[in-house]
């Protein structure tokens, strides 16, 4: 069953300011939106509101590939950056896991997981593309 166009209008009046990015206010907001919701969400796929982070990951990272220049850079090479920003050590990185498969994931070894980089955008309150 389809939502009549009247309630599409008055539900888009509530989402617009969430699901639409033109500028870089507009960016902001959504990352940060973002960010509530990986807070409120975590890592549970099963959450109702899980569909609206994915969408909202997506339309953020449209918005940086369009108006962002990001250096390239691998995840491990993001992650080391925010490591040594922050004096952290692979123990510090229980959400990642042991420091063996931190130190994989540091040398190249091993790629990060979709898991992993959710974890690390909420912890370092970035977006989860910095990572991939």
């Amino acid at each position: 069953m389809t939502a009549p166009i009247p309630n599409l209008e008055q539900s888009w009046l509530v989402l617009e300011p969430v699901l639409t990015i033109r500028d870089a206010a507009e960016y902001q907001n959504s990352v940060e939106q973002l960010n509530s919701l990986l807070d409120l969400i975590g890592t549970n796929e099963q959450h109702p509101l899980y569909s609206l982070l994915d969408t909202l990951g997506v339309l953020i990272e449209a918005y940086e590939a369009e108006h962002i220049e990001i250096p390239d850079a691998s995840g491990s090479d993001v992650l080391q950056y925010l490591m040594e920003e922050q004096a952290l050590t692979p123990n510090d990185l229980p959400e990642v896991g042991s420091q063996y498969e931190v130190a994989a994931i540091l040398s190249g070894q091993q790629e990060l997981s979709l898991q992993q980089i959710r974890s690390l955008s909420q912890r370092f309150q970035v977006s989860p593309a910095v990572f991939v």
